[in-house]
This record gives structure tokens, C-alpha cells and sequence, in this order.
């Protein structure tokens, strides 16, 4: 028994339901699959697979099995891309995080374009506002957003500058009336992007005069940016929000920026868009392909706001 091949031919049984189906997915003749299969648990000296006529499903020791294989044949098949990505030519599968309204608008009208550029590079999006642990998820790249975390096992990229701004509709300061200093938004509906639990205070800074830090409210807490936008959109009440996200509403007058002369939140100031990876994938050709694509063509540019560079804790810099 090839006890490489009857793993794949047991992984691939488990996650399709069948030994027809893992046929198929493995391109070998189904009697092959069984016979993988019934030599693999005659080795352990224990069923794996539970068969019936309708379904294929795992034994309670099986799927532990599962667990241990599949990250041993996904690390082989790691090692196996490490070595055919040093070569000139990015090559492999590249999974990639980040957050999800910032893919769609940033990343998305992108992607083509990057795949047709690296015909040998495949693309596993993982979109999700949540930070992931990259060495359990197997991420390559993460794009992140805000203050990049001092850890000595991530390389960071800095991409782009992240400004936010105080918006409401038009609908809305027409009923309620706009605010003049920070404090007036104590008695306004703060729509608020639900990050941390517990109360959330915007903090504004102003030249000459002492940070006023005011604790907000609303009836809307939420963990999606485009929920927030349509909410503002739609006149509930007023946001802090991106500029790559509102930037064209404010610009097109849809939305209404508040509280223009105020600095938002300085202490935040090193908040940017960035790109965190392992150390291990520094000589990655298709991840070094991928950091230069991005800064090129998904890094929000610097508009006529920008503040210039500020400094960010990192352990380790990629400044290439």
C-alpha cells in the first residue's frame, strides 16, 4: 500500500460523502478508492469510514483521524509550494484575509486583473472583519486595518493612510441640525461600528485647545461597514467611517462631513491599511507579487487630507 496515496484517498472519501465522488475528485477508477481505503483501516486495525448504501460517513475514531492527516497533507503540499515558489515565476496558491466591505470596494474590481498578471498564482479570499491567527488559518497575507500589533512573529507592510470622517445625510441635520463642537454629539443618534463592547468615545483634537473626548450613543451597534453607510444613507443618525468607503458619498454630496476642523480621534493616528505575513513567507515569490500589487492598485491614495507618514510599533518591517 502507497500510504501516501490511501491518505489522500481517505481524506478525499471523507470530504465528499463517497467513494464515487473521490473517484472523481482524484481521477482514478472508484475500485481503487475502496481498495486505498480498506487497506488504509486493515493497517490501523480499525474502521474509519461507516458504509451504507446512500452514504459514506466517519467513524468517531475516523474523524479524528481526519483532523491529524489533513493538516499533515496540508503542510507536505505547503512545503511543496514553498519550494516551486522561489523560483522567477510566482506559482501556488496564495490564500489571502481582509476585511470584507474593504475587499469588495478595494480588492474586488481588482482581482482579475492580478490572476490574469500571475497565470500559475491561485486566489483563496478568506473575507472577514474579524483578525485571524494566520499560522492556524494557513493565511499568506493578511490586509488589516488599524494599529498594527507588535508581534515578533509578523512581517508588516504598510499600504495606505486610513481616514475617517464624521458624516450624516442631508435628511438627517435637516431634522436634527448639525453639530458645531464635539460635545453636541452627545445628543445625537452615533451610529457605531460594534468593535469592542461597552461604551465607545470619539476623541477630537483641535490646535491650540485641550482633546475633548465625548462618549456617544445609539440604537444602532453593527460589525459591517456597508450596513453602517446605508444606515447614515439612509438618514438614522451620524457615523465615523472610512474615507475609502464614504469618500465618493461626501465628495457627490450624498453625505454631509461633520465636525471638519476637528482632528478625530489623535490618539489613533498610526491607523493605516496594512499587509501582515509570516517571516517564513518572506521569499515567497507569489506573496512578494502580491504585496507589490497591492500597493499599487488597492492602497487607498493619499488625498488632499492626508496628515503625511506617522510611525507604527513593528517588531519587524518589510520596506521593500
Amino acid at each position: 500500500m502507497d500510504k501516501l496515496l490511501a491518505l489522500r484517498a481517505f481524506v478525499a472519501v471523507a470530504e465528499s460523502g463517497g467513494f464515487s465522488k473521490a473517484a472523481r475528485r482524484l481521477g482514478v477508477a472508484t475500485s481503487s478508492v475502496t481498495r486505498m481505503a480498506d487497506a488504509l483501516e486493515a493497517s490501523l486495525g480499525t474502521a474509519l469510514l461507516t458504509r451504507s448504501t446512500r452514504q459514506v460517513t466517519l467513524t468517531d475514531t475516523g474523524q479524528a483521524y481526519l483532523e491529524q492527516v489533513a493538516r499533515v497533507l496540508a503542510d507536505l503540499d505547503e512545503a511543496d509550494n514553498s519550494v516551486a515558489d522561489t523560483g522567477a515565476e510566482p506559482v501556488g496558491p496564495l490564500r489571502v484575509s481582509m476585511p470584507v466591505t474593504y475587499a469588495r470596494l478595494c480588492l474586488g474590481p481588482h482581482v482579475a486583473n492580478f490572476l490574469q498578471a500571475h497565470p500559475r498564482v491561485s486566489l483563496d479570499l478568506v473575507l472577514s472583519d474579524a483578525m485571524l491567527d494566520m499560522a492556524s488559518e494557513r493565511i499568506d497575507v493578511a490586509v488589516r486595518i488599524g494599529v498594527p500589533v507588535a508581534e515578533p512573529s509578523l512581517v508588516v507592510r504598510r499600504l495606505g493612510e486610513h481616514h475617517r470622517f464624521v458624516v450624516g445625510s442631508h435628511d438627517y441635520i435637516a431634522r436634527v441640525g448639525a453639530p458645531i463642537q464635539p460635545q453636541d454629539l452627545a445628543a445625537h443618534e452615533c451610529l457605531r461600528f460594534s468593535h469592542q463592547p461597552g461604551p465607545q468615545h470619539w476623541t477630537f483634537a483641535q490646535l491650540g485647545k485641550a482633546d475633548e473626548h465625548v462618549e456617544i450613543h445609539g440604537r444602532l451597534r453593527v460589525n459591517n461597514s456597508d450596513v453602517l453607510r446605508d444606515a447614515v444613507l439612509s438618514g438614522l443618525g451620524i457615523a465615523l467611517l472610512p474615507q475609502w468607503l464614504v469618500g465618493d458619498d461626501v465628495r457627490s454630496g450624498r453625505l454631509l462631513r461633520l465636525l471638519e476642523d476637528w482632528n478625530v480621534n489623535p490618539q489613533l493616528e498610526t491607523v493605516c491599511v496594512y499587509a501582515a505575513y509570516l517571516p517564513n513567507r518572506r521569499h515567497s515569490r507569489k506573496v512578494q507579487a502580491l504585496l507589490t500589487f497591492l500597493e499599487r492598485h488597492v492602497a487607498p491614495a493619499s488625498e488632499s487630507w492626508d496628515r503625511g507618514d506617522r510611525p507604527f510599533p513593528r517588531p519587524e518591517v518589510d520596506e521593500r
